[in-house]
């Protein structure tokens, strides 16, 4: 995934004055200003806004028949994460993983992948749009990620979740240290009836390409919004301070923080 391909989203905008903008002056440009960028941001603010007036907080996205489940499915991103610890668990068939809650909840807890899938699960067909422009119909087993909120407890100050993950990405310089994947959403779409943490893909047990041992769904956003390999999930009142401060690993690289669809 390459910083240039924006989120598709932006080139809509036209109503709002921007398209012109970006036509003339060029994404890179526009996004390197502090008048792009708080155009950029308004944008990204009307997209929510908009999506949270036509859908309630329960309206689904759009569930396929199986016949419909796309015969090939690309694992884009991380396919195969190098991380010593994340090998360890993988070698072992994530026997020993725990995937760890915690943040600003009243009951922190850690929970085996044997213990999620005791939960309650959602099976859903949906569509995988991703903002490079392929778009793929799949199959997931999960369990809600509601499940674990309710569990742990949230405090009052909590705004949002988030996620991080085993493998890391590319670094800008030699002397810096590969940032870990990292994504958040709010508790709107943390409670969404389809946002699950998936441990199985066609029925099958979530492989390696795709993220095992479990990865997010929340089927209302892009694809870069379902992060993979998940390590941890925190809940928290602000992501300012959370690494590059834009909410997600691509968000901080000039995304949209929300990716709604």
């Amino acid at each position: 995934m390459k910083r240039k391909n924006l989120d598709r989203r932006r080139f809509l905008l036209g109503g709002l004055g921007l398209g012109g903008a970006l036509a003339l002056g060029g994404c890179g440009r526009l996004a390197a200003s502090r008048t792009g960028q708080n155009a950029l941001q308004a944008g990204d603010d009307a997209t929510q806004f908009v999506q949270r007036l036509l859908m309630t907080p329960q309206t689904l996205a759009p569930e396929f028949p199986a016949s419909a489940i796309s015969a090939s499915f690309y694992a884009n991103g991380t396919t195969d994460p190098g991380e010593a610890d994340y090998k360890a668990l993988a070698a072992n068939q994530f026997a020993d993983y725990r995937l760890k809650v915690g943040g600003l909840v009243t009951t922190p807890f850690e929970i085996s992948l044997s213990e999620l899938r005791a939960l309650p699960s959602r099976t859903q067909i949906t569509r995988h749009d991703c903002v490079e422009g392929w778009s793929a119909i799949g199959q997931w087993t999960g369990a809600p990620l509601h499940l674990l909120l309710e569990r742990a407890g949230l405090k009052p100050e909590a705004r949002y979740v988030l996620f991080r993950c085993f493998d890391t990405m590319d670094s800008d310089s030699l002397d810096t240290p590969r940032p870990h994947y990292y994504e958040t959403v709010d508790l709107v779409d943390a409670y969404h009836p389809q946002t699950i943490l998936a441990y199985d893909m066609g029925g099958a047990a979530l492989g390696v390409p795709h993220g095992a041992p479990l990865r997010l769904r929340v089927e209302r956003q892009l694809g870069y919004k379902m992060p993979k390999y998940l390590k941890s999930i925190e809940v928290i009142d602000s992501f300012a301070a959370v690494d590059g401060g834009k909410g997600g690993y691509w968000e901080d690289q000039g995304y949209d923080w929300y990716a709604g669809i």
